[in-house]
């Protein structure tokens, strides 16, 4: 019994009780005025970017598929009239967020924290009349554990093959449905459990193209949703989700099981707020090409119409299977998401018309042939200057037909650490992506409710958002 007892004990030291009980005992006080800052700025991308997508083809064919799933119910998808039930409001509104890639990144992390944790929220929110309040601190909770689980495996999951969000947004999204149906901690600790035999998110995607990365956030918010409910009603799941024997580590990370640091999970959590660092994208591509992209932007008043005879992309080491591998597919994206990862097809963009935003990456972009041709004599190679994983450091070298050689370096990457976006930059973000979707009155009244969530129904909110 004594035996028992201190297994018991240590158990529930360990970082799935940790963070079980961070998301109960939590109080909207507790969370720094500058931490809520950043969350309602994250809340307002996350709804422009969800208002640019609705009118994406994927979106079409989420909404299909939302409606013969069985459409109807009390909650709203962004920026359309279809009603669905909470966790299919939740899938949709999840792909919706991070289907065009220019959701925010924590860069130790290498998780699009948001692209669950909002989803889940806003369904949750608005389906049981709830406040605004309480929706930004369950978000906030969401955020916090999401970036703490991608922070302590150090880019494990993306070496064995998986799609970190796809993976760790399921954790987050069940903590903080939890939080909004007043789970207690044992309640949580069970959800974690049940989430960890639903996580998963494969890479695959990068072969081709393909749409599912969009999917990701959303089926984990699903998942969230899903764990917290089955755990209030006392469905039992293991109690050490991630760090047991065969839990998420084990399983996920194989031979990197070993490079886990679990003291992201514990240490200063609920006074040190990690998410505070999350940044916000000013480029709709994979966040890894960003410094390089910076780089290019900044390259191509200098080389003022000259031609170019080579170039040279500069990357963290631990990116090039991403954005880099293999060279020739990279340098002839064939479609848009392929040329969101591609770093030659991005920084050939970026130099030829010093800057890069949604509309280089039409069908029309796509097949420019000066942004082909240049694509062609781009090369990739380890940036020896990297602060990786702090930030997506890049550069760039460029040979010239006249004979001069340029280069540019950014340590930092815009958006990250003393580069994030203001207010005044999100609100253009969120202004650009709106008004793709909604006009400018509408898109400021949304603004409006964002940057003061806690004062407003969730409902309300929601209200704005349907078309």
């Amino acid at each position: 019994m004594a035996l028992d007892r201190s297994r018991e004990a240590a158990q529930q030291t360990g970082p799935s009780h940790a963070l079980a009980r961070f998301a109960t005992e939590l109080r909207f006080e507790d969370i720094p005025s500058n931490v809520l800052e950043r969350a309602r700025l994250h809340v307002l991308d996350g709804l422009g970017l969800a208002l640019a997508s609705s009118r994406q083809p994927f979106a079409a064919s989420t909404l299909a598929a939302v409606e013969e799933l069985g459409g109807g119910g009390p909650c709203s998808i962004i920026g359309s009239a279809v009603t669905a039930t909470p966790r299919d409001a939740a899938m949709a509104n999840g792909v919706l967020v991070h289907g065009l890639d220019y959701d925010d990144t924590h860069q130790q992390a290498i998780v699009h924290p948001t692209a669950a944790a909002l989803p889940a929220v806003l369904a949750l929110g608005e389906s049981r009349g709830m406040s605004g309040r309480d929706a930004l601190l369950a978000y906030c909770i969401a955020m916090e554990c999401a970036v703490r689980i991608g922070a302590a495996v150090k880019g494990g999951f993306h070496h064995t093959g998986f799609h970190a969000t796809g993976v760790v947004a399921h954790f987050s999204a069940a903590l903080a449905a939890g939080r909004l149906m007043g789970n207690n901690a044992d309640a949580h600790v069970a959800a974690l459990g049940i989430a960890a035999s639903t996580a998963s998110g494969v890479q695959v995607f990068l072969e081709e193209g393909a749409w599912t990365k969009r999917l990701h956030p959303g089926w984990a918010a699903v998942a969230g949703i899903t764990a917290a409910t089955l755990a209030r009603h006392r469905f039992k799941g293991p109690t050490r989700a991630l760090e047991g024997r065969f839990g998420l580590f084990e399983t996920h990370l194989h031979s990197y099981r070993d490079d886990v640091d679990e003291s992201f999970l514990t240490d200063g959590l609920g006074t040190t707020w990690m998410m505070a660092d999350t940044a916000l994208k000013p480029y709709p591509v994979c966040h890894f090409i960003h410094g390089a992209a910076d780089a290019a932007t900044q390259l191509h008043a200098e080389i003022a119409g000259a031609g170019i005879e080579a170039v040279e992309i500069l990357l963290p080491r631990e990116t090039l299977p991403i954005v880099a591998e293999p060279i020739e597919r990279k340098r002839r994206a064939e479609n848009e998401y392929e040329g969101k990862f591609s770093a030659p097809f991005v920084v050939a963009s970026a130099l030829l018309k010093g800057r890069f935003g949604l509309p280089d990456l039409t069908d029309d972009a796509l097949a420019d042939p000066e942004v082909r041709a240049l694509a062609l004599k781009c090369d990739c190679s380890i940036d020896p200057q990297s602060r990786f994983p702090q930030f997506f450091s890049g550069g760039v070298r460029v040979r010239l037909s006249d004979g001069r050689e340029l280069e540019r370096h950014v340590p930092v990457n815009s958006g990250a650490g003393e580069r994030q976006l203001d207010t005044q930059a999100v609100s253009a973000k969120f202004a650009a992506n709106a008004g793709l979707a909604i006009d400018t009155q509408r898109a400021d009244e949304i603004r409006s409710i964002a940057l003061a969530l806690e004062d407003h129904p969730v409902a309300n909110l929601m209200a704005h958002l349907r078309a």
